[in-house]
């Protein structure tokens, strides 16, 4: 089977090259051992949240310039970084993920602990503030879910109160609820998410009015809407209040609901999505990658134009440790990383860890390398790269987003006009 381009790994970085090369013509394959990272995620986006001494950034394109020579920012450039952080939110709303905030000014997320931390786009039903010390909601009430274990509104309103926001706090549950509280390893986010509609939601919103009746604003666990955002606007039709989401422990339902969008709108669009496999061998001629085979196809091999590596970093095995060294498990392409073993990690858990800024070897154009020389249609997305602290910095949705597209517009530049 042979396509233009087939992406391996099916994260943010790998979905977004998919659909911008499928919309522009080409037919691609993504392969996928897993759901991604983004299931973890907030529903927040970071595009720079933070300089190198953990200072909060305000406008994270002013602050590019100052990064070192390894960044994938500085590979990309300030002025094409700044271009694809524009068209970034345009892309999320063709696949259907309503989105707040824009790449000249960082907004404040709420945290599910009930931190204000700097954040690029945000889903529409996110708890957000302009102001790290707190939005303007009105009267707020916080309402947790009886038996719920993923959600601490206690701790989230001590927290408020610090940045000058008092909450009551409130406890809730329904019929539905109480049967799931039978099993509690189904009630976790994504499960609550997926029984609440038709009656079981009004019944959620008329839990909400009846133990929040003065609340102009109340901040909810994120457990409506894993399909979209529809399920949230109906609580806030019915309940005539300000519903914000705030982000539960993972699994999180903004960040399966943005995996879900991404993936149904590339698969609508053309694309070839193969979840739950792997690829077990890749050919070469001279400096070309030319075809590879993945555990469930057998001896079906896959061949394309151009191949992108966007596997992810430690997290999501694109990269794996052991005692003495650092490795590609796909390819086995190069790898950079400095020193000795000993000198990869920091005993202090929470200094920033030399190992977290690893990654495959590219040239300018991301194009990864193999015992020292280029392979010269293979290429590296998202954090895979290294060269930066993403941790740290509050970048790695930016970084997979950003190089995605520059990678995207290599292979197929979009036309003018």
């Amino acid at each position: 089977m042979k396509y233009d381009t087939i992406i391996i790994g099916g994260g943010l970085a790998g979905l977004v090259s998919g659909i911008l090369l499928q919309e522009r013509g080409q037919r691609t394959a993504i392969i996928s051992t897993g759901q991604g990272a983004l299931h973890f995620s907030s529903g927040s986006l970071g595009l720079l949240a933070c300089d190198a001494t953990g200072k909060p950034v305000e406008k994270p394109l002013e602050h590019i310039s100052t990064l070192g020579a390894s960044h994938p920012y500085s590979k990309v450039g300030a002025e094409k970084t700044a271009i694809h952080a524009r068209n970034a939110k345009a892309l999320l709303e063709r696949a259907g993920v309503s989105v707040v905030g824009n790449e000249a000014s960082n907004h404040y997320y709420l945290t599910p602990i009930g931190l204000f931390k700097p954040a690029w786009l945000s889903t529409v039903d996110s708890a957000v503030s302009l102001t790290p010390d707190g939005a303007k909601w009105g009267k707020t009430a916080i309402a947790g879910i009886k038996g719920f274990l993923d959600f601490y509104p206690g701790f989230v309103a001590d927290n408020l109160a610090r940045a000058g926001l008092k909450c009551d706090v409130v406890e809730i549950t329904t019929p539905e609820l109480e049967h799931m509280r039978k099993n509690s390893t189904e009630m976790r986010a994504p499960g609550i998410a997926r029984i609440m509609h038709g009656d079981a939601l009004v019944r959620f919103a008329k839990a909400i009015s009846d133990a929040a009746p003065a609340a102009e604003t109340v901040i909810i666990p994120a457990v409506v809407g894993v399909d979209g955002q529809e399920a949230v606007n109906e609580l806030r039709r019915i309940t005539g209040k300000k519903i914000i989401c705030l982000s539960t422990h993972p699994i999180s339902v903004q960040g399966v609901r943005m995996q879900l969008a991404l993936r149904r709108y590339y698969e609508k669009i053309g694309g070839t999505y193969l979840l739950g496999d792997n690829v077990t061998a890749g050919y070469m001629e001279g400096d070309r990658l030319v075809a590879i085979d993945t555990a469930n196809l057998g001896h079906g091999s896959l061949k394309a134009d151009n191949f992108i590596l966007a596997t992810g970093s430690f997290f999501s095995r694109g990269l794996v440790a052991e005692p003495d060294r650092i490795f590609e498990p796909v390819f086995g392409v190069d790898v950079v990383t400095e020193g000795k073993p000993h000198d990869w990690y920091k005993d202090n858990l929470f200094e920033a860890q030399p190992f977290v800024e690893f990654g495959v070897k590219t040239d300018a154009g991301f194009r990864v390398s193999k015992d020292g020389k280029t392979i010269s249609n293979l290429y590296a997305v998202g954090s895979i790269l290294g060269g930066c602290n993403s941790l740290k910095e509050g970048s790695g949705a930016g970084v997979a987003i950003v190089t995605a597209m520059e990678v995207a517009g290599l292979l197929a530049p979009e036309k003018k006009g």
